[in-house]
């Protein structure tokens, strides 16, 4: 395993973050497709076998069942000062007022919760999973800037939204000597690459460390067919919304991923992320995983070295895309 600093921070992090959104109670949480505890229990072994040391989760994942597995699932397998746990704010599972979204109420409240669940006193990254169009940014700010500084989080990041949005979030936070994100989500991958227009260059210029979100595309840059047979690919409403509409134009670009995986007598997936892996200000790609065995494929990534002609073949037949999922109001 290789690791990096998170952007700015000291802090050392695996080159693969697990995204544990599949970790949960099929049953009774929102994600249909998310494992149990047993299964998720060895993921995260596995991860800690493979030298992955950064995790992330969020407090609507399986309505904080993710968090709960996370937490003993570490406990039992992990030190806690090794490993790198992120967590998020913004949904919930009430839509009652002052459930959701980034007021001082429910940060205050929601970190609460989530360490309760995680079974720990603080995270290492906690995240903003939304921009809330409904709360003054000083106020979140400041918010999250206490919580910090009260210890139950080391450092604060961001996800999904605009780059004029996160500069103005840094800009309010120098303005008043309080906490400024490390780090940002975003959705990137070789079929959605609207991100490069302005976040990247914004990221790097600020030495923003990059975790991007959905690095295969719901899968579809790990199989040379659009559909899969799949509990996820029948019941994901936001991967279809995400992607189905380019379905036609995205196709070339699957094939030539196979292509280039031919040529390395590699997966298609370990192309999609080394194709990832070589931007500047990527730092750890979030792969999400509920079996054990699609871990070490993964992380097998970063052996693949692709040339710069690999790379110009796998980007020239982009197009702009519609801008899809949490950016849309």
């Amino acid at each position: 395993m290789e690791y990096r600093k998170l952007g700015n921070t000291g802090l050392d992090v695996s080159r693969f973050c697990l995204g544990t959104m599949g970790f949960g109670n099929p049953a009774k949480g929102n994600f249909p497709w998310s494992v149990q505890y047993d299964q998720s229990e060895k993921v995260v072994q596995k991860a800690l076998d493979l030298g992955i040391n950064f995790f992330d989760t969020a407090n609507f994942y399986s309505y904080g069942d993710s968090e709960r597995i996370l937490g003993k699932a570490l406990k039992e397998n992990a030190n806690r000062d090794e490993v790198v746990v992120a967590t998020k704010v913004f949904f919930t599972k009430s839509d009652k007022p002052n459930q959701q979204g980034l007021s001082r109420k429910a940060i205050l409240s929601q970190i609460d919760k989530s360490l309760q669940r995680l079974d720990m006193d603080y995270v290492d990254l906690y995240i903003i999973h939304r921009w809330d169009y409904n709360t003054p940014i000083e106020e979140t700010m400041e918010a999250l800037h206490d919580v910090v500084k009260s210890g139950k989080a080391r450092y604060i990041g961001a996800s999904a939204m605009y780059s004029w949005q996160f500069e103005k979030a840094q800009a309010v936070a120098k303005e008043h000597n309080w906490t400024e994100f490390v780090s940002m989500q975003n959705h990137l991958n070789l079929l959605y690459r609207e991100e490069e227009r302005e976040m990247m260059p914004l990221c790097e210029d600020q030495n923003i460390a990059v975790t991007p979100y959905s690095p295969l595309a719901s899968g579809h840059l790990t199989r040379r067919t659009w559909n899969a047979n799949t509990k996820r690919s029948e019941t994901d409403e936001g991967a279809r919304g995400k992607y189905d509409a380019a379905e036609d134009q995205d196709m070339k670009i699957v094939e030539r991923v196979g292509e280039v995986a031919d040529k390395h007598n590699a997966t298609m997936a370990q192309v999609a992320l080394a194709w990832l892996l070589q931007k500047k200000q990527v730092v750890a790609p979030i792969i999400g995983a509920t079996k054990p065995d699609h871990l070490a494929s993964s992380v097998d990534a970063l052996k693949l070295k692709l040339t710069s002609e690999d790379i110009n073949y796998l980007e020239e037949l982009y197009l702009p895309h519609k801008v899809v999922g949490p950016l849309t109001k």
